[in-house]
């Protein structure tokens, strides 16, 4: 399932090709390479709940938080989330890539995956997906997206 979202959001999402999708055509071509019709299903799922977000035009978020707060995480999510990952969640609320809401945004979409312990790797793929689809993130987006993606191999003395 992992997989088709990450194959939906680089082909179709985020090079904005999405505006008239036929989702029995997309759902043919994604059967055809291979993917299980179970994951294709749970996956469309996936993005459908998270358009909720983009249609919700949540007003609350402030792209600056400087309220102080520590979550504590839930059995089951300190079970899908390791400790890389709920560390890199607090390392992107200090650099102010995330709040208060866009962090429980992310954190029920990481539960909403079918999947029984999320990496590192896989997060990054999440929170980028989240705040694409977050009306008022896109300056955030692009700065994480910057920092993931855009590294420079200069050596500085």
């Amino acid at each position: 399932m992992f997989e088709i979202l990450i194959y939906l959001f680089e082909t179709y999402v985020h090079n904005e090709s999405a505006i008239s999708i036929d989702y029995e055509i997309l759902t043919n071509d994604l059967s055809d390479m291979g993917f299980q019709e179970k994951d294709i299903y749970n996956a469309l799922r996936w993005l459908k709940n998270l358009s909720y977000y983009k249609k919700s035009n949540v007003t609350s978020i402030s792209l600056s938080s400087d309220q102080i707060s520590t979550r504590i995480y839930n059995q089951e999510e300190l079970l899908k989330l390791n400790a890389d990952c709920r560390g890199f969640i607090l390392f992107l609320e200090q650099l102010e890539i995330l709040t208060l809401d866009t962090r429980e945004m992310i954190i029920e979409r990481v539960m909403a995956l079918e999947i029984n312990e999320l990496n590192l790797e896989d997060l990054k793929w999440i929170v980028l997906i989240v705040l694409f689809n977050v009306s008022g993130c896109e300056i955030v987006y692009k700065k994480l997206e910057n920092l993931l993606f855009n590294f420079t191999t200069e050596i500085i003395h």
